[in-house]
């Protein structure tokens, strides 16, 4: 699948078959994650796979918008290591960084993804991080939810050129 294709086509899918997704294709998110840009190239990120159906349900009844967690095949946590971290704060856009590059590659694979967000909310990281009992260093930035998708990928146009400034605020 061409670049451009996979970014314009790349929707939020929260219906799955129930095809598993193979642990190929889960090692080539990882990759494609782990080489996402990073402030002084620390690499935070630590990602928690899960495929345990318990637990994915726990994940899906324990925050709001993970429903469909109890479904999917597959759910990827992606967390950073706060002792790895080079500058304070940076690591929620490296792991954000890593978290688009998971969904891409699955766009790139034809596999679906929703993106649920748990930092800076804190209830709904507390609770992911007593469900898989991360340690306090470990900070839980988002859950991936991904499967062979139930509904259409379809292309959007949401350029405007509104919200483009050139060389200062107009």
């Amino acid at each position: 699948m061409d670049m451009f294709e996979a970014i314009f086509t790349r929707r939020s899918i929260r219906k799955y078959t129930t095809e598993p997704v193979s642990d190929e294709d889960v090692t080539l998110l990882l990759k494609a994650a782990m080489l996402a840009p990073s402030a002084h190239n620390c690499r935070p990120w630590h990602f928690v796979v899960v495929r345990d159906a318990a637990v994915r349900k726990s994940i899906a009844e324990r925050h709001p918008y993970a429903k469909m967690a109890a479904e999917a095949p597959v759910v990827i946590v992606v967390c950073a290591n706060l002792n790895e971290e080079k500058e304070p704060g940076f690591w929620v856009q490296d792991c954000s960084a890593a978290t688009e590059n998971i969904m891409l590659a699955a766009r790139g694979k034809n596999l679906g993804t929703v993106w649920c967000g748990l930092h800076p909310m804190k209830d709904r990281a507390k609770v992911i991080r007593e469900t898989l009992n991360l340690p306090s260093n470990i900070m839980p930035l988002s859950i991936v939810v991904i499967g062979h998708p139930a509904e259409a990928f379809s292309e959007a146009n949401r350029y405007n050129a509104e919200k483009i400034h050139y060389d200062r605020w107009q």
